[in-house]
């Protein structure tokens, strides 16, 4: 999959092959992002022209709101992955000041006609475009007739009667609800990034972690969980994981921590990828290290029970 982050790099990128396009934030990839991404790629194999996704660095929401954005389910490199994954051509993905002014009419000209050179658009039901998010499906169709590209809508994908969103699915993780959350999004929910060396108590108390250092102001989970870990070996390896910001040792920035079952190589640097099974409890502050020491000799027994069930 090719990326481009600005748009004199996605003019080079093909020429002037046409595009089917897709736009929005795309934050988690869940089950209603899957639809809209396999309409995108049936479009564009039926007539031999790349897919191209369109989304945003920053997010709206975190350009707007820098000091209190939304938990984010994907960081940068985890949305591209996926993307990847879901056979997309084309990732463009500028950064969000570029655009944040551009009135409904100058979004499409500028974006789809001139930048993408679009010959069919695939958006949500709820897509919306443009300076104060004005623009929507009826300013589609008009530039399409006007400028020669299809649209085409794809209706809300509902779990149990309720609309799948990315805000559900931060609802479901807050709560600990992780199976809502993985229907939702068609896989366990997972967080990715590369090993970084720690302060090294864990391994005095006989649980050395593998240290993950979160490129995100807020984690959308928090507490101990059992997990799996991809990137290290050829099938998923068992542990139990902590998000939070270690009280024990004085607080700080969220971190990841990975304690995996029989495993004790040093992985520094590897890149890995952790798949929240099951919560099975809130962060605590314990009265000393012996009891803390106890306690995740407990939660070691419950996440290999969770993960044996």
């Amino acid at each position: 999959m090719r990326l481009y982050r600005n748009f004199p790099a996605l003019r080079i990128g093909r020429g002037p092959v046409r595009r089917v396009a897709t736009i929005g934030v795309f934050d988690g990839l869940h089950a209603g992002h899957g639809e809209i991404l396999a309409r995108t790629t049936a479009a564009a194999a039926a007539r031999d022209w790349p897919s191209v996704v369109c989304s945003f660095e920053p997010m709206p929401t975190e350009f707007f709101a820098p000091s209190n954005p939304p938990a984010r389910l994907t960081c940068f490199r985890e949305r591209f992955d996926l993307l990847a994954a879901a056979a997309i051509d084309e990732f463009f993905c500028p950064h969000f000041g570029m655009i944040r002014n551009l009135t409904p009419d100058q979004f499409i000209k500028a974006l789809l006609v001139d930048g993408l050179n679009v010959a069919h658009v695939v958006v949500g039901h709820d897509f919306r475009f443009g300076f104060g998010r004005t623009g929507t499906h009826e300013d589609l169709h008009r530039a399409g007739r006007k400028f020669g590209f299809g649209v085409t809508t794809v209706e809300p994908v509902c779990w149990r009667d309720q609309r799948i969103s990315s805000t559900a699915i931060r609802d479901a993780l807050k709560r600990g609800d992780l199976g809502t959350a993985k229907s939702m999004l068609g896989r366990d929910y997972s967080m990715s990034g590369r090993v970084v060396p720690g302060i090294g108590l864990g391994r005095k108390l006989g649980f050395p972690t593998a240290n993950v250092n979160l490129k995100r102001r807020l984690a959308p989970v928090d507490g101990i969980f059992a997990v799996r870990v991809d990137g290290i070996a050829d099938e998923p390896l068992d542990g139990v994981a902590s998000v939070g910001n270690r009280p024990m040792v004085g607080g700080g920035k969220t971190l990841l921590e990975v304690f995996i079952f029989d495993f004790d190589r040093k992985i520094y640097g590897r890149y890995i990828t952790v798949n929240f099974v099951k919560r099975l409890r809130e962060e605590r502050t314990f009265e000393d290290m012996d009891a803390m020491t106890r306690q995740m000799r407990l939660d070691v027994r419950d996440a290999r029970a969770a993960l044996a069930s």
